[in-house]
Order: C-alpha cells, then sequence, then structure tokens
C-alpha cells in the first residue's frame, strides 16, 4: 500500500496559521500575551471581517464576523483520519471533534467524553448526552467505537494509527450508557493524550467517505460550507454546540460566525496582506516575520524541529551501510548548520518530540550523534572498505558512491542556504552528492511512494516520543507502515517495548535510551529547533497543541 501526504509537517507555513501556535513556548513581541493562560491577544482594530465585529445574533456569539486565517498550503484530503499533513490537520479541528481535549499546560479534558477511567490496558469513556452532527445526525458511543475500529484497521492506511492513535485498540460500545470502551494490546503510556489528536467523523461519512471530499459532517463547532481548492476554504459556525473542550460552547461573546483558511504559499505575500488588514492569523519561519514584528503585531513564538535529516535503510542505497551514515554526519557541522537554516535564531535540539505540552523533556543526542570531525570520515570510510578514487571522491568495487539528497521547499532562503553549505561540506569529504528541492507534496509522493531517495531533509513535528515510533520503526511503505526510511534498529526497538509498557512520564527514560541507541548509529539525526511565529490581528487565540478552535475570538 502507498502512503502519499501522510507526513506529520506541523512545522511551517505548511500549516494553517494556528497549528504550531497550539504547541508552542508563549512569547510575544509586546505585552499582548498573558503566560498564565497561554492565550494570546491581538492589539489593533478588528480586520479580516465583514465589516460588524461586534453584534451578536441573540445567543452571545458573534454575527457576521470573520476571522481570515493564512495557509501555507492546500490541505489536499479533507479526509481528517487520512493525513496529517499539516494543513489538513489543522482543518479537522474546525469541523471534527475528539473524544478528550487538552488545556494548555497539557492537562487531560472532557471533550466528547465527558468522564473516563483507564488503568492496565482497558479505557472506558463515557460520552456527553445530545451530541450531534452536521447533517442532523447523532453521534453515539457505537459512533466512536467504528472509527477506533476503522482506524485500527491496517488495510484502510489511516496515518493515525501508530501516531494519534495507539496500534491494537478494539473498541466496543454500549449505546444505552453511551460508553465506549478500549481493550488495548498493550499499555499505552500517553493514550488519552494523544486521542486528543484524533478526529471523529460521524456515521454517514464512516459509510461513504467519498462525502467528505468538498464537505465536512463531523460533530465539531464549524461547518465547511465553501471549498476552492489552492484558494480558500470557508467555515461557519453551527450554533448549539455545547460539548467543545473543557464544556466550550458556540455562544461565547465574539466568536465569529465564519472562519476563512486562505491559502496563500508565499510567506512575503502573507505578511503584506496581514499588514493591509486583509486576512487575520499569519504564520511565518523566515526573516518576514521581523516586518510583522516592526508593525507592532503580536506575535506567538512556536518551538518545532526544523532541521532534521532522514536516511534512506532500504536495500540498494549507499545509506543502507552504517559507515556512510556515520560519514556523512561526521562531515558536517551541525552547529553551523543549525545556525543557517533557522536564521541565527534557534539552536541544536536534544530530542525528538519538542512541540508542547511534551510529557517528555531530556537530552538524548549529546554524546550520542556522530561529532563533527572531517578527518575521522577517512577513517570511517576506509575501514568500511571504502576508497578515494578519481578527484578524492570516495567509491567501493570500483563503483562511485553516489548520494541523492532532496529537500523539502517549504524550509524557504534559509533552508536552501543550508542545503548549499551541507552540499559544500559533503563534497570536501568526497561524497558526490545529487541535490534536489521538492514541494512538500512531493516530498512525500517520494518518501512514501517511489523511495528514490537517499538523505532527506524534511521535519516530522510531534509532542510525545510514541507518536513518532511508527516513523522510525516497524513496518516500512511496502508492507503498509510509516517507517518511509526502513529503519530497523532493535536496540531503538526493545528500548521503545520497555517504555511502552509504562504509565505516563515514568516511560520518557526508556524513549530517551531509545532515542539514544538510534542515534550512536546515525539511524536519524534531528539537529535544529526554532521558533516559529505566528503573527495576528484583530483576534485573540489560545493554543493547546494544536488550534482551540472554540477560543477564537474577534477582538472588538
Amino acid at each position: 500500500m502507498t502512503r502519499t501526504k501522510t507526513l506529520a509537517a506541523l512545522f511551517t507555513a505548511a500549516a494553517v496559521a494556528l497549528t504550531l501556535a497550539a504547541c508552542g513556548t508563549n512569547k510575544t513581541d509586546d505585552t499582548a500575551t498573558d503566560a498564565s493562560t497561554n492565550e494570546a491577544t491581538a492589539t489593533g482594530e478588528t480586520t479580516g471581517t465583514d465589516g460588524d465585529s461586534t453584534a451578536t445574533d441573540g445567543s452571545g456569539s458573534t454575527a457576521d464576523s470573520k476571522v481570515v486565517i493564512v495557509s501555507g498550503a492546500d490541505p489536499g484530503n479533507l479526509d481528517p483520519q487520512m493525513s496529517v499533513v499539516s494543513a489538513a490537520y489543522e482543518l479537522a479541528f474546525l469541523a471534527y471533534d475528539s473524544l478528550l481535549g487538552t488545556n494548555a499546560a497539557g492537562d487531560v479534558q472532557a471533550q466528547l467524553a465527558k468522564e473516563w477511567t483507564y488503568e492496565g490496558s482497558t479505557a472506558v469513556f463515557t460520552l456527553n448526552e445530545g451530541i450531534t452532527c452536521s447533517d442532523g445526525s447523532t453521534l453515539t458511543a457505537q459512533t466512536v467505537a467504528d472509527n477506533i475500529n476503522w482506524a485500527q484497521d491496517v488495510e484502510n492506511g489511516s496515518p493515525y494509527l501508530g501516531t494519534f492513535l495507539p496500534a491494537g485498540i478494539t473498541a466496543t460500545a454500549d449505546n444505552a450508557a453511551g460508553t465506549v470502551t478500549f481493550e488495548l494490546a498493550a499499555p499505552a503510556p500517553f493514550l488519552l493524550e494523544t486521542l486528543s489528536n484524533f478526529p471523529i467523523i460521524c456515521d454517514a461519512a464512516l459509510a461513504d467517505r467519498s462525502l467528505m471530499t468538498a464537505a465536512t459532517i463531523g460533530s465539531g463547532p464549524y461547518e465547511l460550507t465553501e471549498a476552492v481548492p489552492e484558494d480558500h476554504y470557508t467555515y461557519v459556525r453551527r450554533d448549539g454546540y455545547t460539548w467543545g473542550p473543557g464544556g466550550a460552547t458556540t455562544a461565547e461573546p465574539g466568536q465569529p460566525e465564519t472562519i476563512e483558511v486562505r491559502i496563500v504559499a508565499n510567506e512575503s505575500t502573507a505578511v503584506d496582506l496581514l499588514l493591509a488588514g486583509d486576512v487575520n492569523v499569519v504564520t511565518t519561519v523566515g526573516a518576514d516575520g521581523a516586518r510583522a514584528a516592526a508593525a507592532g503585531l503580536s506575535g506567538v513564538e512556536v518551538d518545532a524541529l526544523l532541521g532534521e535529516t532522514w536516511y534512506n535503510h532500504a536495500e540498494g542505497h549507499p545509506t543502507a551501510d552504517e559507515a556512510i551514515r556515520v560519514a556523512l554526519t561526521q562531515a558536517v557541522d551541525l552547529d553551523t548548520l543549525a545556525s543557517v537554516i533557522t536564521g541565527g535564531d534557534g539552536s541544536r535540539t536534544t530530542m525528538l518530540a519538542v512541540v508542547p505540552p511534551t510529557p517528555c523533556i531530556y537530552d538524548a543526542t549529546t554524546g550520542y550523534l556522530p561529532t563533527y570531525d572531517p578527518a575521522a570520515v577517512t577513517t570511517t570510510m576506509e575501514a568500511a572498505g571504502y576508497e578515494q578514487g578519481n578527484g578524492g571522491m570516495w567509491a567501493k568495487d570500483g563503483e562511485a558512491v553516489v548520494i541523492k539528497f532532496l529537500y523539502d521547499s517549504l524550509l524557504g532562503t534559509t533552508g536552501q542556504a543550508a542545503a548549499e553549505l551541507i552540499l559544500e561540506q559533503w563534497q570536501a569529504a568526497g561524497f558526490t552528492v545529487e541535490t534536489q528541492e521538492l514541494d512538500t507534496t512531493r516530498m512525500s509522493e517520494v518518501l512514501f511512494g517511489s523511495g528514490d531517495w537517499d538523505v532527506a531533509w524534511e521535519p516530522i513535528n510531534l509532542n510525545s516520543p510514541d507518536q513518532v515510533v511508527s516513523f522510525i520503526s516497524g513496518p516500512g511503505v511496502a508492507e503498509g507502515g510509516a517507517n518511509f526510511s526502513s529503519i530497523a534498529n532493535e536496540a531503538y526497538s526493545a528500548a521503545v517495548t520497555e517504555a511502552l509498557a509504562k504509565t505516563g512520564a515514568d516511560s520518557c527514560s526508556s524513549f530517551q535510551a531509545a532515542e539514544q541507541a538510534m542515534y550512536q548509529a546515525a539511524d536519524f539525526v534531528p539537529w535544529a529547533v526554532r521558533p516559529n511565529m505566528i503573527y495576528y490581528s484583530g483576534t485573540t487565540y489560545e493554543y493547546v497543541g494544536h488550534s482551540q478552535v472554540t477560543s477564537i475570538r474577534v477582538a472588538g
């Protein structure tokens, strides 16, 4: 089974502008952020509205008002359980609910479920009463169970399986009691937290998923009313919604009647629109954010991995050889590379799951990644039977070592500069490298499809270390899995097995050991984290790991 567009690349302007802020360390350019509540409030006049930002419809929420959010990429597939690409991931939470929610501190909240218990390998959830879907139907316990069981079927190819939904769950329902029971194949340390990322669809869409091609059929606070791919998506508020995270409703004062997600691929253009008052929210990953800051707009700082080097371990690729991976890593000054790709605003990362609220904080990289040592490259390569031929380039048995290196265009101008730097360092170390810049869609098609790559830069950002397991272990793409690099590190897998048998933060030390085993073999190299910025005007938001849709307000 071929998977495309399944990267959890929650890191750049590819996201709907709220995506990363959901995860972020909140640091504003002025005093507009209240860190105690994790709510960022924009200053200035309301922009991007229909002209009446304060009138209410009688229920308290704002009528005839609109918030315009810029997304750097089109979401593509609107089936919320078939893509975790950031643009699609963010749109999902406008129209679909999750079983549980989280607050800014990462604490689990009620959402579809009002009560729950989780002990050993059994979890029981009791649903709120009166939950309705956008098509007028009722969302039942059986609906939730059917969602879970559908995603658990590997033949359906949901990228949520193994990321935001632990594998091995069997769900059963009792509609009379309003309860759903999960039986897990093994305990999952962060089951409750990860369930807040899994969108639930309604019965009609479960029966015919083609209904979600240009529409939404969910129980969420907004409903899609217009879809113009590569241009915009319009969502209208659902009145009577009362089962949001922590009991949130759509009857709160200031809640916009309409949310428009506008596709603007060029960051400079997006910032121009923000400064002109044509849009409300823009995510920046490059220098254009400075213009928004200089204009006095509020911004939320959001940490995310930006530099991640993936090596293809599949048979027939030069990077299947550990010696090649180690040598390629030794040839690169990762400190300088991190400075270049982050524009001097980032730092080296110490772990994989950096998107707050993350349950684990540790340093798995220091002392475990191969260190920058160009002279050691020769020792590593010669010990593995390679020799330098014509022009000093590496070869084995008379055949040149050629590395095919791909990187995502959404890394921007700093990504291009970093790619040029690493190419110089690899060539100086004797490697022949073919470089290609691809957009995110094409990168996904290659990584999860053709497999025609050796080294790739494609950031994957998640909240907890268990969510990344399926990307770096287990079945490969050919077997229907997400392990697109075909990594098979026994020490990593053993430590993960140990971690998954623990509860909550008790698992963190085992996940740390798992990552360290992988870095020692240079199976995969994370090397740069950067705070992206989300700038906004005329609106307020709350961020909790993804956009908290029910917290969006028109500033009046």
